[in-house]
C-alpha cells in the first residue's frame, strides 16, 4: 500500500480522533503566514533603497497584489480540486500543499533577489496560493468526520490554526528581516528562505500524523440521529447539485461580504497602524500578531457558539455586532487612542476568524456530509472575491486619500465602507431557507 493513498491513512482500532487537531493546525498555522504578509509590505517598498523608497521600488500596493492573489487562488484552487482533495485523502494533499506553498516562499525570496515583480506575483501569489487552496480544505472535511457530535467545534479546531498563522508569521518574519538586515539588503529575501523550511517541517509532520476515520465509525456512546431544526437536514445534496441552490448562493454572499469586511484591514494591519498611530514597525508587527491571536480564538469560540445558538443565529451577530464596532473604529483614531484600537479591532477579527470557522458546519447543516468538503471548496470561491475587493479598496483607497488628507486619517472613510458591505452580508443570511427536498440525493446514491 502507497504511503500517499487515502487507505494508508485510515485508522486503526483504539486510535484517539484528538491526535487528528494537532495534524491539521501543523499545516493550517503554516498556510496562515498569509496572514502576516502585511509586516513585508514596507521591507519590500524600499528592497532597492534599503533605507527609503528608491527609484525602481515597488509601491506597498504593488506588493499587496501579491497578497490577494493568494488568496484569490486559495478558492479558486479549492473549488477545482475539491473532489481530488475527496477522493485523494489528506496526506495525500497536504504533502502537495507543503510542494506548492513552500515552493512559493523559495520563488518570493528569488523575486527579492532579483526585484522581479512577476515571480513575486507568480511565488507568492500563483504558486504558493495553489498550496493554500489545498491545505485549507482538506483538514477541515477530515475533523468533520473525527467529529459528528460536535460539527462547529471541529471546524473551529481545524480553520483556527489558519487564523493563527500570523502569530507566528508576523514577528517570526519581523526578526528574521532584522537579523538578516544589512547595508545592501532590507532581510526579507533570507527571511522568506528560512520560513520556507521551517514550514515544510511543519507541514510534513502534519500530513504523516493524519488519519481518516474508518467506513461507520463514531464515537463512543454517540449515534447518528435525526435533526429536528429547521435549517439542518437529515439529507444530503451532492456538489454538482448544491452549487445550483439559491442557499448556496446566499451563503456565498455571506461569506464574500464578512471576508472582505476584514481582509483588507487584516492584509493592511502593519502600515495602518504605524500610519494612523505613529507606532515602530515592531510594535507594529506585534499588532498582527495580536490579530492573528484573535482570529484564531474567534475561530474555535464562535463556531462551538454556533453549535448551541445555531449558524444562522451567529452570522446575524457577526455582522449587526461588526457594524457598530467598525463605525466606532475613526473615533478612536480621533481620540489618539491606540489602545481602543486594538481592542475594537481585535473584536472584529474574531468575528472575521468565526465567519470562516462556522461556515462548513453551515453548509454541512443545509447540505449533509456526503460531498461537505468539495462543496466547500466551491464556496470559498466567494473567499477568491473577497481577497480582491477587500484589500485592493483599502491599500488602493487608503493610497488616494493619503494624497488629501493626513496618513492617520486616510483610512476613516474605509471602515465605513466595511459596515456596508456587513449590511449586504447580513440581509443575504436573513434569506437562507432550508433547501428544497428536490436536491437531495436517494438514499443509495448517498
Amino acid at each position: 500500500m502507497n504511503f500517499l493513498d487515502r487507505a494508508a491513512t485510515v485508522a486503526p482500532p483504539g486510535f484517539s480522533r484528538w491526535f487528528v487537531p494537532p495534524a491539521a493546525i501543523a499545516v493550517h498555522m503554516c498556510i496562515g503566514q498569509v496572514y502576516g504578509f502585511s509586516v513585508f509590505k514596507k521591507p519590500l517598498a524600499k528592497a532597492l533603497g534599503i533605507t527609503a523608497p528608491a527609484a525602481g521600488d515597488w509601491s506597498e500596493a504593488d506588493v499587496g497584489v501579491a497578497y490577494s492573489i493568494a488568496l484569490a487562488l486559495l478558492g479558486l484552487s479549492a473549488a477545482v480540486f475539491g473532489k481530488w482533495v475527496e477522493r485523494s485523502g489528506p496526506r495525500k494533499t497536504m504533502l502537495a500543499s507543503l510542494a506548492c506553498f513552500c515552493s512559493g516562499l523559495v520563488l518570493t525570496s528569488l523575486a527579492v533577489r532579483w526585484h522581479q515583480l512577476w515571480l513575486l506575483y507568480a511565488g507568492y501569489g500563483l504558486i504558493g496560493g495553489i498550496g493554500l487552496g489545498l491545505g485549507y480544505i482538506s483538514p477541515v472535511s477530515t475533523l468533520m468526520k473525527w467529529f459528528p457530535d460536535r460539527p462547529g467545534m471541529a471546524t473551529g479546531m481545524a480553520i483556527m490554526g489558519f487564523g493563527g498563522g500570523a502569530l507566528i508569521g508576523g514577528p517570526l518574519a519581523e526578526e528574521l528581516m532584522k537579523h538578516f538586515a544589512s547595508a545592501t539588503s532590507v532581510g526579507a529575501e533570507e527571511a522568506l528562505l528560512v520560513m520556507a523550511g521551517l514550514y515544510a517541517v511543519s507541514m510534513a509532520f502534519g500530513a504523516t500524523i493524519v488519519r481518516v476515520p474508518p467506513p461507520g465509525w463514531h464515537p463512543d456512546g454517540w449515534e447518528p440521529k435525526e435533526h429536528t431544526k429547521a435549517l439542518v437536514t437529515n439529507a444530503n445534496v451532492a456538489v454538482d447539485v448544491a452549487w445550483k441552490t439559491p442557499q448556496f448562493w446566499l451563503l456565498w454572499i455571506v461569506l464574500c461580504m464578512n471576508v472582505s469586511a476584514g481582509i483588507g484591514i487584516l492584509g493592511q494591519a502593519s502600515p495602518m497602524i504605524q500610519d494612523m498611530f505613529h507606532v515602530t514597525p515592531a510594535a507594529a508587527a506585534g499588532y498582527v500578531g495580536l490579530l492573528s491571536l484573535c482570529n484564531l480564538a474567534g475561530r474555535f469560540f464562535w463556531s462551538s457558539i454556533s453549535d448551541l445558538t445555531g449558524r444562522k443565529g451567529v452570522y446575524c451577530l457577526y455582522f449587526v455586532l461588526g457594524a457598530a464596532l467598525y463605525m466606532s473604529v475613526p473615533w478612536t483614531q480621533g481620540r489618539g487612542s491606540v489602545t481602543l484600537f486594538v481592542v475594537l479591532t481585535g473584536l472584529i477579527l474574531t468575528m472575521y476568524g468565526g465567519g470562516f470557522a462556522t461556515i462548513p458546519a453551515y453548509l454541512r447543516d443545509l447540505f449533509g456530509t456526503h460531498q461537505v468538503g468539495a462543496i466547500h471548496g466551491r464556496l470559498i470561491t466567494a473567499w477568491s472575491m473577497a481577497a480582491i475587493l477587500g484589500p485592493q479598496l483599502v491599500d488602493r483607497l487608503s493610497a488616494a486619500n493619503k494624497k488629501t488628507m493626513p496618513p492617520e486619517q486616510a483610512y476613516n472613510s474605509i471602515f465605513f465602507l466595511m459596515v456596508a458591505l456587513l449590511l449586504v452580508g447580513l440581509v443575504a443570511n436573513l434569506l437562507v431557507r432550508p433547501v428544497d427536498p428536490k436536491y437531495h440525493l436517494k438514499e443509495d446514491a448517498a
